[in-house]
C-alpha cells in the first residue's frame, strides 16, 4: 500500500479535531512507509459533501482510498489502534 486518503468530517472548526488529523497524520508517516493524505471536511460548509458520504454523525474519520471505504465514528484520540482498524498498521 502505498497511499491512504483518509477524510476527517466535522462540525464547525474544531482546534482538537485539526490536532487530531495532524497527530493521525503524523503518526502514520513514523510508523509507517504509507503516504497518508488526511483531509478535514467541515460538514457545515458542504453539507451536500457529507449527505452524499451518508455522513450522519461527527467526527467521522473515513478510509477512500485504497478500497474497501472504511469508517471510524467517534473519539479517534487512539492513533495506534484507528490506523490498525483502518489497515495502515498490519
Amino acid at each position: 500500500m502505498d497511499r491512504v486518503i483518509l477524510k476527517l468530517y466535522v462540525t464547525g472548526p474544531d482546534p482538537a479535531m485539526d490536532r487530531a488529523a495532524t497527530t493521525f497524520r503524523s503518526f502514520c508517516e513514523t510508523a509507517t512507509s504509507t503516504r497518508v493524505d488526511v483531509q478535514v471536511v467541515d460538514i457545515l460548509d458542504s453539507p451536500e459533501i457529507a449527505e452524499a458520504n451518508r455522513i450522519l454523525a461527527t467526527p467521522t474519520l473515513v478510509r477512500e482510498a485504497p478500497l474497501p471505504v472504511r469508517k471510524v465514528i467517534g473519539d479517534i484520540s487512539d492513533v495506534g489502534r484507528v490506523a490498525k482498524f483502518l489497515g495502515i498498521l498490519d
